[in-house]
C-alpha cells in the first residue's frame, strides 16, 4: 500500500485516514465526548494536548518561536504553519484545480467547494456549512454572542479577526498594498479582488450564461437571475431577519418620548433621540465635523482618505458608499422599477422618484435656517448650507484648491486631465459637462424648450432666456 493512501473513511462524515489509530482519534469528535476540562475557565476538549494548548491562553507561554520574524506560538503546528508565510511552500495541492495550500486542513477545504459537501449543520435552523469555523461563527447569530470589543468606540464583534480589522478603522493602518497602482486595503481579500482589474482575471464563472465575475459574491447575486432565488425570504438569519419580520406585523416597541414616533429596535430610537437634542456625538479628527451615527462618520473620513471599498464586478468602478454602488449596478441590469404616476418617468431608485415628484407638487419640506430659503430634500439643503458657513470639504489634489460640491471636483478635475466624456453623436464634438452637449445638441434639433411669458418667444438656453426677460422688466444687473 503506498504510504500516501488513505484506507480507513469515517462513516460520519467520509473523511479518510492512513492509519486505525487516526480514525480512532478522529471519531471522538463525532460523539461529543470532552473528558479534559480547563481549570481556569471550565472549557472542556476532546484530547489533552488540546488542553495543553488552550491553558497556554491563560499562562501567556509562547514556547515556538520563528527564526524569521521572531513571532512566538503556543503550539509547533502553529509555527510550522507560520514558517511558510517566510518561505512560501505549499505542499498541499487541489487535484481538481491545481490550488496549492499551507495545511492539508485548508486544503480538506477547499476540496468541498468542488464536491458541494457542507457535513457542519446548525441545530437552530439546519443550515449547513463546509467547515467547522464558518457553523461556529453562524451559531453566534442565534445566541447573539460578541465575545470581541473594541475598546475605542466599544463596538462587539463575534470573532477577534473582524475586531482586529475593525481596529485599523481608528489606526488608519491599511497593510495590504497592490504592487501595481500602491492602493492600501484594510484587508487582503479586498486586495486580492483588486489585483484582478489589473490583470482580468475573472474565476467565477456563471453555469448558465457563460458569464465570469471577479469575485464568487457578484457571481452569487448573478446566478439568483437565473434562478429566481431569494435566500433571506423565510430563513432565521439573526437580527437584521428579526427586524425585517416587525414590518410585517407593524411591530414598534420603542417610542420617542419627544414626538410619539415608534421605532422597531432601540438603536433606531437612539439616533432618532439625537435629531430633538442636537446631539453630533462623532467627531471627525480631520476636520473636526461632527455626526449623529458612527456610520456617517465612517463615509465622512474616506474624503480624507480617498478609500473607496465598494467596487463593481461589471466595470470595475469603485465607490465609497454602498449606496452608490447599488444605484450605479442599476445602470448595467437598465432596471427602473420606480414609476411616476404623474408623467411616467421612471427611475433607478426609489430616492429619485420621490425627489422628481416633487417637480409636480412643489413640496420643499427643507428649509435653511439663516435665509429661510426652501429645498426639495436635505441634500440639497446641506450644499446651500454651506454658502453660509463657508465650508469646501472637497480639495483637488493638482492644484490645491477647494469646492462645496464633490461634483464640482470631479468636474473642476477635467481642466487637468483634459477628459471630455460627453460626446455629440450628430457631429462628434465632445464636452466636459454633461448640460454643456445638452445644450449643444439643440443646434441640430432646433428645441428651443424655455418659453417667455410676456411674449411667447422661445429659447435653446435658459440664460438666453433669462437675457431676454430683462427687456421686459427693465432689469440692468
Amino acid at each position: 500500500m503506498p504510504p500516501s493512501e488513505k484506507m480507513y473513511q469515517c462513516t460520519e462524515c467520509r473523511k479518510k485516514f492512513k492509519s486505525k489509530n487516526s480514525l480512532a482519534a478522529h471519531a471522538i469528535l463525532h460523539t461529543g465526548n470532552k473528558p479534559f476540562q480547563c481549570s481556569e475557565c471550565g472549557k472542556y476538549f476532546n484530547y489533552k494536548h488540546n488542553l495543553t494548548n488552550h491553558e497556554r491562553i491563560h499562562t501567556g507561554y509562547k514556547p515556538y518561536q520563528c527564526s524569521e520574524c521572531g513571532k512566538r506560538f503556543n503550539n509547533k503546528s502553529h509555527l510550522t504553519n507560520h514558517e511558510r508565510t517566510h518561505t512560501g511552500y505549499k505542499p498541499h495541492q487541489c487535484s481538481e484545480c491545481g490550488k496549492r495550500f499551507c495545511q492539508q486542513g485548508t486544503l480538506s477545504i477547499h476540496e468541498r467547494t468542488h464536491t458541494g459537501e457542507k457535513p457542519y449543520q446548525c441545530s437552530e435552523c439546519s443550515i449547513r456549512f463546509i467547515d467547522k469555523s464558518s457553523l461556529t461563527k453562524h451559531e453566534k447569530i442565534h445566541t447573539g454572542e460578541k465575545p470581541h470589543q473594541c475598546i475605542e468606540c466599544g463596538k462587539r464583534f463575534y470573532q477577534k479577526s473582524g475586531l482586529n480589522v475593525h481596529i485599523r478603522i481608528h489606526t488608519g493602518e491599511k497593510p495590504h498594498q497592490c504592487g501595481e497602482c500602491g492602493k492600501r486595503f484594510l484587508v487582503k481579500s479586498s486586495l486580492i479582488i483588486h489585483e484582478r482589474i489589473h490583470t482580468g482575471e475573472k474565476p467565477f464563472h456563471c453555469s448558465e450564461c457563460d458569464k465570469s465575475f471577479y469575485c464568487r459574491s457578484d457571481m452569487k447575486k448573478h446566478l439568483r437571475k437565473h434562478t429566481g432565488e431569494k435566500p433571506f425570504q423565510g430563513k432565521i438569519y439573526g437580527t437584521n431577519n428579526t427586524v425585517h419580520k416587525k414590518i410585517h406585523v407593524s411591530e414598534k416597541l420603542h417610542i420617542c418620548t419627544e414626538c410619539g414616533k415608534g421605532f422597531k429596535n432601540t438603536s433606531s430610537l437612539t439616533y432618532h433621540l439625537r435629531k430633538h437634542t442636537g446631539e453630533k456625538p462623532y467627531q471627525c479628527s480631520e476636520c473636526s465635523k461632527c455626526f449623529v451615527s458612527s456610520g456617517n462618520l465612517n463615509i465622512h473620513h474616506r474624503i480624507h482618505t480617498g478609500e473607496k471599498p465598494y467596487w463593481c464586478g461589471e466595470c470595475g468602478k469603485w465607490y465609497s458608499q454602498q449606496g452608490q454602488l447599488y444605484m450605479h449596478k442599476k445602470m448595467h441590469t437598465g432596471e427602473k422599477n420606480h414609476h411616476c404616476s404623474k408623467c411616467g418617468k421612471s427611475f433607478y431608485v426609489k430616492c429619485y422618484l420621490i425627489k422628481h415628484e416633487q417637480i409636480h407638487t412643489g413640496e420643499k419640506p427643507c428649509q435653511c435656517t439663516e435665509c429661510g430659503k426652501r429645498f426639495r430634500n436635505k441634500v440639497a439643503l446641506s450644499h446651500h448650507e454651506r454658502i453660509h458657513t463657508g465650508e469646501k470639504p472637497y480639495q483637488c489634489g493638482d492644484c490645491e484648491r477647494f469646492f462645496s460640491r464633490k461634483g464640482n471636483l470631479y468636474v473642476h478635475k477635467r481642466c487637468h486631465t483634459g477628459q471630455k466624456p460627453y460626446q455629440c453623436t450628430e457631429c462628434g464634438k465632445s464636452f466636459s459637462r454633461k448640460h454643456h452637449l445638452t445644450g449643444h445638441e439643440r443646434t441640430h434639433t432646433g428645441k428651443k424648450p424655455y418659453q417667455c411669458t410676456e411674449c411667447d418667444k422661445s429659447f435653446s438656453h435658459k440664460v438666453t432666456l433669462t437675457v431676454h426677460q430683462r427687456t421686459h422688466t427693465g432689469g440692468k444687473p
